[in-house]
């Protein structure tokens, strides 16, 4: 890490290939969303929730895979371990009669493992209105996330086009990170679904994300106080060499945390981790090539009005 010691890298200056990039990320994210349709969990569009227990461990993937066809529902079930190797959460959006499919698996349990003793610790519906209330409310916490983030750093920073570059950076990570769940859904070797914990992972990314961008603006604060004869653009250069090692280190760490939370998490965790590890490379992307480089664009057109009014 020597050559981060005095680094002199023109971050600035690429902001062209930057914003090139990540218009090409979001808008192919927009029309994989507008197009293909958000996949929404259980959590989000309905369905019927169960708890089994089983006298041995069992394998999830082979139970997913073998309920699929019996359920008709076209596509398999969301099937998770719940506290034990031997204990299931599933949920499905099956038509049918809660009793109907609480048979329907029972009965396709049974055929899998003959010998086994099979309980059902507990039976749910997740009514469309409920499901409806979920994601509006998922929707709102991530709004109300973004507005006392962009009056937080409005207060703190005293510019709008600091909450402007910082807002425009957090919508920019969780959009393309929703596109990619959204391409992704259909092909991922694990769970990819929209769900509580999808959310979850969104407004953790929103926070790291924004932690490197209030870094990057507080060692601006302080040049400008230190540099007060420097042109801003080059102030900006300068505050985002400075905090180059730091935001790297950290970087990677978190990269290595999140990546081994995918690898052994187990398969609930697989889609909040993979989310996760999108956000954390996202989010130093963005802190480095779209928030510093939005806020020199609009710091510029600001000045310009004032000098015009």
């Amino acid at each position: 890490m020597r050559w981060f010691e005095t680094p002199s890298f023109d971050f600035i200056r690429a902001q062209k290939i930057a914003y090139a990039i990540s218009g090409t990320l979001i808008v192919v994210s927009i029309v994989a969303i507008f197009g293909l349709g958000l996949n929404y969990g259980i959590d989000f569009r309905g369905g019927k929730e169960f708890v089994f227990e089983f006298d041995r461990p069992v394998d999830v993937v082979e139970l997913r895979t073998e309920l699929t066809e019996p359920l008709g529902t076209g596509i398999a079930p969301e099937i998770k371990l719940f506290g034990s190797e031997s204990e299931i959460l599933l949920r499905t959006d099956a038509e049918q009669d809660i009793t109907v499919v609480r048979d329907v698996i029972l009965n396709t349990f049974s055929e899998l493992y003959p010998d086994a003793t099979i309980t059902v610790e507990k039976t749910d519906l997740v009514g469309p209105r409920f499901a409806e209330d979920l994601r509006m409310g998922a929707l709102y916490s991530i709004i109300f996330a973004l507005a006392v983030v962009f009056i937080y750093i409005f207060i703190r920073f005293k510019g709008w086009y600091f909450s402007a570059g910082a807002i425009a950076a957090l919508a920019h990570d969780v959009l393309i990170v929703l596109g990619i769940f959204t391409i992704m859904a259909k092909i991922a070797p694990f769970d990819m679904s929209i769900d509580q914990s999808i959310i979850a992972a969104f407004l953790t990314i929103v926070g790291y994300s924004l932690n490197d961008t209030v870094v990057v603006f507080d060692r601006i604060r302080e040049n400008s106080i230190i540099y007060k004869t420097m042109a801003f653009k080059e102030m900006i250069n300068k505050s985002l060499n400075d905090t180059l090692s730091r935001t790297v280190i950290t970087s990677l760490t978190t990269l290595f945390v999140v990546t081994v939370l995918f690898i052994f998490g187990g398969e609930v965790l697989k889609g909040f981790a993979f989310a996760l590890v999108l956000g954390v490379i996202l989010g130093t992307y963005s802190s480095l090539f779209v928030a510093s480089s939005l806020v020199v664009e609009l710091q510029k057109r600001a000045m310009n009005a004032k000098a015009n009014s």
